[in-house]
This record gives C-alpha cells, structure tokens and sequence, in this order.
C-alpha cells in the first residue's frame, strides 16, 4: 500500500480510558499514521485529531471526570476533528437517555444505549457505503446504540436497515459499529482523508 505523504506529520490521539482503543491505534498504523494513546490532558496538545472508542458510555463519563480529562476533553473538541465509535458516539451526542452519562454535545442527536440488545445479542452486517467505499463493509455491532432525533446538519453516510449507524457534522464522526475490529481502515481513512486534513 502507497502511503500519502501529508500523513508524514500527523498524529492520531486515541482515548485510552476504556474500550478497543489499541485496536483504533492498530487501524491508524496500517495506513501509515502516527497514533498516541491519550490518558490525560497535556497528551491532547501533540495531537492533530481524536479517536473516542467504544466501551462502557456510563463508566468512561466517570473516569473522565475522576482523571480531569473531560474539560480539557470538551475544550479539544470545539476545534478538533473527531471519530467516535459506538459508546465514543454516545458521548459525543446531544442527548443521552441515561441520567449518568454526560454527553460532550458535538453532533446533532439523541443516542439510546444498547439499542440493539445486550452483549450476547451482538451481530455483524454487511453494509453498503457508497459515498465512501466502493465495497461492502463488515460491520460489528456489540450493545449498539441507535440515534434518534437527528439534526438537519447532520449527514447520514451509512444505514442497517433504516437506521443510521454512520453519520458526519462537519469534522466529527461516528459510528454505532465498530470498525476498528475489522481489517478494513476504509472507514479510519475517510475520516483522515475528508475530515482530518481538510480541516488543517
């Protein structure tokens, strides 16, 4: 594979409270890019864009507020590009419908938890994303949130079924499946590639 040179000087931070965030990393290197796990503030000034993984959206609410990462997590975000996946796109909503999480506010809905079942309820889809891959791709869906009450800003980029699992507001993504535990980076690459770089 040809790595593109402009991603010679950027650098990818992964949320690493919670969730598969060494596996994000892990998609990041295959495309030939610089990632830093990120565990506390001063990690998000060497950093050009963040990737908040999935895991457990109540529990993550918490060690971001116990560590004093959700200011300066809520701060970075006004400015800077984001891919969150599946409790990552929980946190990033509007609105959640559990008191005990708190959501940053960065993209235009409502997420419901576990939308989809429990952990054993867990499936894959093969999911048609014409606007960014010229293939099928294998998506996992575990505890899956759905987003409800979308804005008007926001563009829905993928569906399973009539659901919107896949969505964009200017420089933040999301996803309620979960990419990185495929070998597919298309996903990671868009999001370095439409969101990323031409937010510089």
């Amino acid at each position: 594979m040809q790595v593109n040179p402009e991603y010679d000087n950027l650098t990818i931070g992964v949320v690493a409270m919670q969730g598969s965030f060494a596996k994000h990393a892990y998609s990041m290197g295959r495309l030939g890019i610089k990632s830093r796990v990120i565990r506390e503030a001063a990690d998000l000034k060497l950093c050009d864009a963040l990737i908040l993984p999935g895991g457990e959206s109540t529990a993550m609410t918490l060690l971001f507020e116990n560590e004093g990462l959700w200011d300066p997590l809520n701060k970075a975000l006004e400015t800077m590009p984001v891919f969150g996946t599946c409790a990552g796109a929980i946190l990033l909503g509007r609105q959640i419908d559990d008191e005990r999480v708190r959501c940053f506010n960065k993209i235009n809905y409502k997420a419901e938890r576990n939308a989809y079942g429990r952990q054993i309820e867990s499936f894959t889809s093969s999911l048609v994303i014409p606007s960014i891959l010229d293939h099928d791709f294998h998506a996992i869906f575990i505890r899956a949130p759905k987003f409800h009450e979308i804005g008007s800003d926001v563009m829905t980029l993928g569906v399973f079924g009539k659901d919107p699992v896949l969505l964009r507001q200017g420089r933040v993504l999301v996803s309620s499946f979960h990419p990185e535990l495929t070998e597919d980076s298309g996903i990671h690459k868009y999001f370095v590639d439409e969101i990323v770089l031409k937010s510089r």
